[in-house]
């Protein structure tokens, strides 16, 4: 019988993380905790400690502000994510976006799939890719697997913005920034976006910066 493995690196990781109190740090593009894959949770970290870490990873996404935030973007290889969208935007942009509320839930192992093959196109951007954004084709609609926190099973489709977010965010945990499925030629800093490429949809983007939509 092979030994147990040994939890307590991670779990110390995660006990020097909180003990500073406050949001976390969030980890950027080019450090190898992003690009390394994650661990599948199975129990790494004790019930109570999970439960910590995952009120910090709230606290730290709703700082940022962001609509999602995993593991390995505060430094720490393991399979979690956590997701929330109050979806505050216009309902011209709401609608075109298929953009509606997501309520805050924790990812644990998720895996999805496409569901059809529907893709939709729009500009996207990361905490851990700060001042800047670049246009993103996804599945349209997606059917997501994992657990909660709690273990309870998680089956879901998710459509729309929110399936946006739950790819993006399972990406993460599987080694990929959103880079890595971007349009190149649409990649823009934060300004650029504001001033030039606020509209609902990239059409005009597209045809500016030189590059085709799904």
């Amino acid at each position: 019988m092979a030994p147990p493995p040994d939890h307590a690196p991670l779990a110390e990781r995660v006990e020097e993380l909180l003990a500073a109190g406050g949001p976390l740090p969030i980890v950027t593009a080019g450090q190898p905790v992003l690009r390394r894959g994650t661990e599948r949770y199975d129990g790494q970290l004790a019930p109570a400690l999970l439960a910590r870490f995952v009120e910090a990873l709230r606290v730290t996404m709703r700082a940022a502000p962001g609509v999602g935030l995993a593991a390995p973007q505060v430094g720490v290889p393991l399979r979690i994510a956590v997701v929330e969208d109050p979806a505050p935007v216009p309902a011209e942009i709401a609608v075109a976006r298929g953009r509606v509320p997501l309520p805050f839930r924790v990812l644990v192992n998720p895996v999805y799939e496409p569901v059809g093959t529907a893709r939709a196109a729009f500009f996207e951007g990361c905490l851990s890719v700060p001042g800047w954004q670049a246009v993103v084709a996804r599945h349209s609609e997606v059917r997501l697997r994992g657990v909660d926190e709690h273990g309870r099973t998680l089956d879901e489709v998710f459509t729309g913005w929110p399936a946006r977010i739950v790819q993006h965010e399972t990406d993460h945990l599987d080694g990929m920034l959103y880079l890595d499925r971007a349009e190149p030629r649409s990649l823009s800093s934060n300004e650029a976006v504001a001033a030039l490429w606020a509209q609902p949809v990239p059409e005009a983007a597209a045809r500016a910066l030189g590059f085709e939509l799904p």
